[in-house]
This record gives C-alpha cells, structure tokens and sequence, in this order.
C-alpha cells in the first residue's frame, strides 16, 4: 500500500490546479454524487452561502469553476457548502516553548489526495496539505498562523461548509488568532472539529466547532477525536481517542520535552496508527515550525521538509505496512487451535492409559495455550472489522442552519 505525495507550488490557480483536478475529481464527484442526501442544496443555494459567509473568497471560486469547466456538480462541490459526511482521525498538540505544532494526520491512504500546496491566490503565501481540491487539513501562511484540525467524533451534520474549506478561507485571509477565532465563530462547519491555531509566538487556542453548538474556545494543548465528552461509543473505541488523549496529556506534563521528542512519540503507537486496510492509518506526521515558516513531513523512515523559502516540488513516494496484528490470520490461528485441542486429547488419552504418568502439569498447560488461542481468534475478529460504519446521510442526526 502507497501514497504519491505531491508537492505543488502555484502562486495564483492555474495549470498545475487544473491538472490535480482532472486527476481527483472522477474520484470526488463519484463520491458527492453517492454520498450526498437527497436534500443537498442546489448550486444557486451553494453560491449564495458563499457569498453570504466567505465573500472575500467568491472571485477565486468563480475562477477556479472556469478551470473546472462547465459542470454544475463540480461547481457545487468546489464551493465547499453541505458536502457528504466524512470521518477521520487524528491527534495533535503544541510545543509552546518552541512555537511548533505537531500532528498525525490518520486517514485511508486511498482516498487521501497527497497534494502539499504552495500558492499565493490572494498574495498571502500559504503552504498546506490539501483536500477537496480547494480545501486544508493542516497548514500555515506568511503571517505564521499555523491550523490543524482533528475529528470531533459526533455523528451530527449540519447545514454549514467543509471544514478543510473554512480552514483554506482562514490561512488565505487571516493574520492573527483573533481573526482566525471570529472567522471559526462565524461561519457554520457541518460537522464536528478540534481546530487548533498557532502563531509565531507559540500562543494557541483550541477551537471546537459543531454544527449544533456554539464553538468552544479553549486553550487546551492538545486533541484527539472527541470534545470533552465521547459521543460515539463506537468511533471511540476503534480510534482509542481517550487513550491517545491521555498519553498525550501525560507526554505534556513533563517539563523538559522538546519538538523532536514529541515528533518521535508521534512516529510510534499509540499515536502512530497502522490500520490502513480498515481507514484509520497515519498517513503522516507534520511538524509546523512557526518561527522559521518552515514545515517537515515525517515517517519513520523518511521526512520532508519545506519552507516558504525554499519550496522544493517533487513527488515522495510513501509505502505503509500495516500493524503486526493485521497480519494474523484467523484461519491460521483456528488451525493452530484444532492442532492444540487434538493434542491435548491424545495427551489425556495418554494419562488414562498410563496412571503412572504424571500429566497434569502437561494439560495444565494445553489447556492455557487452547484458551491463548481463542482469546487471540476473538481479538483478531474484533480487530478486522472495518472503521466505524459511516451510515448514508438521512441516518445521520441533522441540524438546521445556527442563526
């Protein structure tokens, strides 16, 4: 299992945009189509919302609409309003003392874009990965204001934007955590996200949006995929995000870590996720250095770094190797246990024929090993169930738009 991880630099959308989108989009529209309710709004609506709440960002959209060419779909789904529900995972937290922000980015390496975008479209430099076409999940421009979003793990959706739309809208005209923080309090996200914001000084906030609440302004230092409390039993325990939370929180409280500890916690479990096969996989770790405009992307056994000073295009190519327990078999491991149930047979056959004989201690522990096995065929068949069920649309508890 691979990734190609392109990294673009376009200063206004052009070619190299149009080219990502003819790449993506048969992929996307496929996935707006099939996945959109029947209650999706209609272009004129999408427009209208955008203008409403993103104003400053309409005359990019109408240019990129040209690049996309005459499709009504592609233009509904580029204006970043009710899109489809979608999940992901994540973890992330902020290095104060250092001014750097350190987040796992945890997704299906398939249906992950692998685009890292230097531009300039409304001539603030912006250097972020990308997703939706238009849309980021992490980044930072020339001010060093730097976003990061994680999963809130509620199965709500509302009438509002894409989050990786709104995060584009705040890297390309915000210069400080307080116009980042009015924009996040203006304009509705359709579900539910930890946002958290950076600046060059290392001050922070974290900002936790929802389609059914009023966001949450926090100076929490760090997030996985909940919001305070779990609300998905079910997205919780396969994404251990109360786990994860709590290593991250313990890792905090020492007082001498540095960017590059922190960065290597996140290289390995329980923070590194191995589960790509079953849509929960560390696609990378990103270490946004405020202070320098500089970012590196991290593996464990390969990084990338770029900077607004220094961007380098090029293509890395990421190969995953799924967790050690992903790769047990369920049909070995019933083989191995007829195997052990058949010899401890033959042993207590053996202990009646010969009284003589000692055997206790040999049942004792066949009959240790048979219940190992079980036990082992019972975690694999928990473990290889795949990410929690994304139901289609209508199931999904709906909101109206907050006024």
């Amino acid at each position: 299992m691979k990734l190609e991880l392109h990294s673009i630099s376009e200063r206004e959308a052009g070619t190299k945009w149009q080219g990502l989108f003819y790449k993506h989009w048969p992929s996307y529209r496929s996935w707006y189509l099939n996945k959109s309710g029947p209650d999706s709004p209609n272009l004129e609506t999408c427009v209208a919302r955008l203008k409403e709440y993103m104003p400053e960002f309409y005359p990019t959209y109408l240019h990129l609409c040209e690049l996309a060419g005459h499709d009504e779909v592609a233009h509904r789904f580029l204006s970043g309003y009710c899109p489809p529900p979608y999940m992901s995972g994540c973890a992330q937290v902020v290095n104060e003392k250092e001014a750097q922000l350190v987040r796992n980015y945890d997704f299906a390496p398939k249906l992950s874009e692998g685009t890292l975008l230097h531009s300039a479209w409304h001539g603030k430099e912006v250097m972020a990965m990308g997703d939706s076409l238009i849309g980021v999940v992490d980044g930072l421009n020339e001010n060093g204001l730097v976003v990061s979003l994680t999963f809130g793990g509620r199965k709500v959706v509302g009438e509002g934007f894409g989050i990786p739309f709104i995060l584009r809208y705040v890297l390309e005209f915000c210069t400080s955590l307080d116009e980042a923080i009015e924009a996040l309090l203006r304009i509705p996200s359709h579900m539910s996200y930890n946002i958290m914001l950076m600046n060059s000084e290392g001050e922070h906030k974290l900002v936790q949006v929802s389609p059914d609440s009023d966001p949450i302004i926090t100076n929490y230092s760090a997030s996985t995929n909940h919001q305070g409390k779990v609300d998905w039993p079910e997205h919780a325990s396969f994404t251990k995000t109360i786990e994860r939370e709590l290593y991250l929180l313990e890792m905090l409280a020492e007082e001498d870590y540095s960017t590059e500890e922190i960065t290597q916690a996140f290289l390995k479990p329980p923070l590194f996720n191995r589960k790509y096969r079953r849509g929960f996989g560390t696609i990378y770790t990103a270490v946004y250095d405020a202070k320098h405009a500089s970012l590196q992307l991290r593996w464990p056994d390969a990084e990338l770094i770029q900077s607004f000073g220094d961007f380098k295009e090029g293509v890395v190519v990421i190969r995953f190797k799924e967790g050690a327990k992903e790769n047990l078999n369920v049909n070995e491991l019933s083989l191995a246990y007829n195997q052990a149930v058949e010899e401890y047979w033959l042993e207590y056959g053996r202990s009646w024929s010969h009284p003589e004989r000692h055997m206790n201690e040999t049942l004792n522990g066949l009959s240790l090993h048979i219940k190992e096995l079980i036990e082992q065929m019972n975690q694999v068949a928990h473990s290889q169930s795949t990410y929690p069920k994304q139901e289609p649309p209508e199931l999904w508890k709906r909101v109206p738009l907050k006024k």
